[in-house]
């Protein structure tokens, strides 16, 4: 069974740091590329980033880039997501995603129930 379980999440000041990990278990981690999707309150989901399998390709959106850096252990089974510089635009619920493949792009169909990450003074 797949189980991708995420933590991290919390309440931040503009211009702090937080740093999401996803753990996954239920498949060979190393093999699949992994995504971090959002849910903004009362918004649809909006992907984030991505990282592919061996780790050496990496993607953001636009407004994160610069910002939020994706990475993965694969010994540890664990996917990182470094968020810097954070704005309250980026409140939202952050969520783990597996990739259907070992590269980006084609689509995911697994995710775990979310971490909320909350950027107010």
């Amino acid at each position: 069974e797949v189980q991708l379980v995420e933590a991290g999440g919390g309440l931040v000041q503009p211009g702090g740091s937080l740093r999401l990990s996803c753990a996954a278990s239920g498949f060979i981690f190393s093999g699949y590329a992994m995504s971090w999707v959002r849910q903004a309150p009362g918004k649809g989901l909006e992907w984030v980033s991505g990282i592919d399998s061996g780790g050496g390709s990496t993607t953001y959106v636009d407004s994160v880039k610069g910002r939020f850096t994706i990475s993965r252990d694969d010994a540890k089974n664990t996917l990182y997501l470094q968020m810097n510089s954070l704005k309250p635009e980026d409140t939202a619920v952050y969520y783990c995603a597996k990739d259907l493949f070992g590269d980006y792009g084609y689509g995911m169909n697994y995710w775990g129930k979310g971490t909320l990450v909350t950027v107010s003074s």
